[in-house]
């Protein structure tokens, strides 16, 4: 019988598992200990692909009463971006796991993604056991030095004793500061060996992020008072750290009494509602277009907010310049501070205690004496739509790339999630769809780039916001990359849309190659696939759409049907298209 004193001194749900597991003394093994571990951090989903060196950690997940769902993958990278777009959505940590050797290097992509972009994901690859280590084993591999380059943290463990510890380091780290991307590694004798149950204590929601918010200094929040003060044409740029702070009520009420344009990078969106009168939209190479540059470029005072100014952002550190503005930078990472921009004042901090900061003493109502902000953001996105109109109510063939995204704006309600590959959906989305609240609604993989991330992100973001519509967007070189997860979202009825805009070619390096040249297209085109044959024969409802009249009506059938479609639209080319991409306009 188990030891019932011992039991009622557990968290609840760790008690049950305790009790599941058959053991009556003082001990689990290393795998319950990990199983236990997840569940009392309130991990609910689990995204993963077996293995030989996995097997203890399954017999854990199998017998014990845990409350986590495990979504086996076809491929560990799908599993790390299931988990980086449930992370992206929930504003939890992400959890995926794969085994030893080539798991461990097909999971590391992801890990390198949601690093980069500051989302919250553990990673989990179980390990030969440490006394087979340097002697040849199968799957032998430096795992902490395989993934030192991409995690926030990430160590091995190294016995069961230390596992407790060393787990709960993992979801502090993937929490703290700057949110990331952390590894464990677990190897196999370490899952059988005795860990002490009185140490499978875990910290109130463990699995949040950010976690332990830190204020500015304030004598950085008067400087940057007295800048904006002193500022007649402000103007907020915000990065993706607005919305995985939840500091969007703040940031809109200060652009309010600034009177100030607020731009956003593509990580960003989400920042505030892009029909609120002062949201000039994305900025940057990428989804950004001269009308909202000219802004850019007009404003006296640039206020970073957990934006760190990359090379996409500003066109390359060109818009906007340096030279006669002032900067005000607010991130939680005191690194990206003065790294392209010197800061003229810089807050180190969370960025919604930051912006509650400045509300506290910044004037209710906006000063005369600055621009009318909405007025300039106004005939800023007259002037970008009006080109986009055109191009969006035409009838020609292939389907004009902004013609989809009029329809998905018709279709769609406000509370819809966009997951879209880099290629050919990321700077039309980013430009011309509209996301009407704040809040993650869009996911894009801005930190690499990598193809054959939309598909599966998507699952994780519909298992993280269920309820919603959630929308896959990728090209036809992407679905390349990910077509085997389609078995996955058929064998789980995952409900969602996923859409293939189909140009057979890697469209994005075409462009490039006709821009800068000379249109010596080498080595980027491939034959046709009827992308919605190979989908229905997963038996996932499909259709192709070549007629721009048929795309309103099809999108709303598969809308409206339950489980997984996919529509394959047969898409105009991007090198012939009118993208908003800079580099390719200049």
């Amino acid at each position: 019988m188990p030891n019932l004193a011992a039991t009622a001194m557990l968290p609840p749900i760790i008690a049950r598992m305790r009790e599941s597991s058959g053991r009556a003394d003082n001990r689990a093994n290393g795998a319950e200990a990990v199983v236990r571990l997840l569940a009392g951090h309130g991990v609910t989903h689990v995204f993963g692909l077996c293995g030989d060196t996995s097997l203890p950690l399954y017999d854990a997940l199998a017998r014990l009463d845990h409350g986590i769902r495990h979504i086996l993958t076809r491929d560990e990278r799908s599993a790390a971006y299931m988990a980086d777009g449930f992370a992206r959505v929930s504003g939890r940590v992400g959890v995926c796991e794969g085994p030893s050797g080539g798991g461990a290097t097909y999971i590391l992509p992801g890990i390198a993604e949601a690093n980069e972009s500051s989302v919250p994901l553990l990673a989990i690859t179980s390990d030969i056991a440490t006394t087979s280590r340097g002697r040849f084993a199968l799957t032998e591999l430096d795992q902490e030095a395989l993934f030192r380059p991409v995690a926030k943290w990430n160590c091995t463990i190294p016995s069961g004793a230390a596992l407790p510890r060393l787990v709960r380091r993992a979801f502090a780290e993937a929490t703290g500061g700057r949110p990331g991307a952390v590894h464990v590694g677990l190897p196999y004798d370490v899952q059988m060996q005795p860990v002490d149950e009185s140490e499978l204590w875990t910290e109130p929601e463990g699995d949040r992020a950010p976690r332990w918010r830190v204020a500015p200094d304030g004598r950085a929040v008067e400087q940057a008072i007295a800048l904006l003060g002193e500022a007649r044409a402000p103007l907020i740029l915000c990065g993706g750290r607005v919305v995985i702070s939840g500091a969007e009520r703040d940031l809109a009420e200060l652009a309010r009494r600034l009177n100030a344009p607020l731009a956003t990078s593509i990580s960003g969106q989400g920042s505030i509602a892009e029909d609120h009168p002062l949201a000039l939209g994305v900025v940057g190479s990428n989804g950004g277009t001269p009308a909202t540059r000219a802004v850019v470029d007009e404003a006296d005072l640039i206020l970073l907010v957990g934006c760190r100014a990359g090379s996409v952002t500003t066109e390359r550190w060109r818009h906007p310049r340096p030279d006669g503005r002032k900067f005000i930078h607010i991130d939680a990472d005191p690194a990206v501070i003065g790294t392209n921009y010197r800061a003229d004042a810089a807050l180190i901090g969370d960025a919604r205690l930051s912006l509650a900061a400045l509300l506290d003493r910044v004037p209710v109502e906006p000063s005369a004496k600055r621009w009318d902000g909405a007025d300039r953001v106004a005939r800023a996105k007259r002037e970008k739509f009006e080109r986009f109109q055109a191009l969006a109510s035409s009838d020609v063939t292939p389907i004009r790339p902004e013609r989809i995204i009029a329809e998905l704006q018709s279709a769609l309600p406000p509370e819809a999630v966009l997951v879209c590959d880099p290629g050919t959906p990321c700077p039309y989305v980013s430009a011309y769809y509209e996301f009407r609240r704040s809040g993650r609604h869009f996911l894009s993989n801005r930190a690499h780039g990598a193809l054959g991330y939309a598909l599966s992100a998507a699952v994780g973001a519909s298992f993280g916001r269920s309820g919603v519509p959630v929308l896959a967007i990728m090209g036809d070189g992407s679905f390349g990359f990910t077509a085997g997860e389609l078995e996955t979202v058929a064998r789980l009825s995952v409900p969602i849309t996923m859409l293939v805009l189909s140009n057979q070619s890697y469209g994005w390096i075409k462009a490039g190659q006709r821009a800068g040249y000379g249109g010596r297209y080498f080595s980027v085109d491939f034959s046709a696939t009827d992308h919605a044959a190979v989908s229905r024969a997963y038996g996932i409802p499909s259709w192709r759409v070549e007629a721009p009249a048929e795309l309103g009506p099809i999108l709303r059938t598969a809308l409206g049907t339950a489980g997984p479609t996919l529509i394959d639209i047969i898409t105009q080319p991007l090198q012939d298209a009118a993208a908003p991409v800079s580099e390719w306009v200049a």
